[in-house]
C-alpha cells in the first residue's frame, strides 16, 4: 500500500453504528487477522485471542447480551453481577476529557434526537450495541488474565490494526468496550479459555450510507494540542 493510500485508510477509519446485512467473505476476515498480527510485540509474546462470531452463533450471544441488557434495566441490582473485569474507562472523568466525553456523546444523541431524558431512547440506542449495530460479523477479544498492562498497550496496536486493514477492503469498523459488562455472558459462549480476560468486542462489516447515525464524526484534537516541540 503506498503511503497517500495508507493515510487515506488512516483518515477514512470511523465508528460506524450502522451496518448493511451484506456478508464479510471468511477469507477477507482471515486475512485482516493475518495482516493485523504482523505487530512486533514485547518478548514476541501476542497476547491476543480472537472469537469470530457470524449466523448463529452472533444471533445467539445477542439475544442473550439483549436479554440481559434489559433484564439490568428493568432491576439495577442485577448490575452487582454484570461488571467489566478491568476499569476500560476512570473511575472518575476529570476535565478536559469528561466535557469531551460530554460533547461527543449529545452530538451523538442529538443528531438522533435524542433528548437528555429520554431514558427509553437512551436505552434503545445503547441496546443497539449488543446487535453489533446490525454487522453481520462481531469479534470477541479475550487475553490471558496472567498477562501485565503491556499486554493492553499491544493489544490496542492490533485492534488499530485490524480497523485500518479493514477499510483497504471497504470494510468500516466500530470498537466496543459496551459488551464488558457481559463478560460472564460473553465468555463461556464463545468456548473462551478459563484463564481469558474479556478485552472489548468489534462489529465489522459494510457501513450503511443511508443511515442518520453515520453521518455522525468526532472532531479530532489538532497536532498543537497535544504536542509539545522542543529544540
Amino acid at each position: 500500500m503506498s503511503s497517500p493510500s495508507l493515510d487515506a485508510a488512516i483518515a477514512s477509519r470511523v465508528s460506524v453504528r450502522a451496518f448493511t446485512a451484506q456478508p464479510v467473505p471468511a477469507a477477507t476476515l482471515e486475512k485482516l487477522l493475518k495482516t493485523s498480527a504482523q505487530l512486533v510485540c514485547e518478548g514476541e509474546i501476542p497476547p491476543w485471542r480472537v472469537h469470530v462470531l457470524q449466523g448463529e452463533s452472533r444471533a445467539s450471544l445477542c439475544d442473550k447480551v439483549c436479554n440481559a441488557h434489559d433484564a439490568r434495566r428493568a432491576d439495577p441490582a442485577l448490575g452487582a453481577d454484570l461488571k467489566e473485569e478491568y476499569d476500560y474507562y476512570p473511575k472518575k472523568w476529570l476535565s478536559p476529557y469528561i466535557e469531551r466525553r460530554r460533547e461527543n456523546g449529545w452530538g451523538l444523541y442529538g443528531l438522533l434526537g435524542i433528548g437528555k431524558t429520554d431514558k427509553d431512547k437512551m436505552h434503545a440506542q445503547h441496546h443497539r450495541n449488543y446487535l453489533f449495530f446490525d454487522a453481520p460479523v462481531g469479534l470477541i477479544f479475550t487475553m490471558d488474565r496472567s498477562l501485565g498492562y503491556s499486554s493492553l498497550a499491544h493489544y490496542g496496536a492490533f485492534l488499530q490494526n485490524i480497523m485500518i486493514a479493514a477499510r483497504a477492503h471497504g470494510l468500516h469498523t466500530c470498537p466496543q468496550a459496551a459488551w464488558n459488562d457481559f463478560g460472564k455472558i460473553i465468555l463461556p459462549h464463545v468456548g473462551a479459555a478459563v484463564d481469558d480476560l474479556m478485552v472489548c468486542c468489534m462489529a465489522v462489516g459494510y457501513a450503511d450510507p443511508t443511515a442518520t447515525v453515520n453521518s455522525f464524526y468526532t472532531p479530532r484534537s489538532p497536532v498543537a494540542e497535544f504536542t509539545r516541540w522542543m529544540d
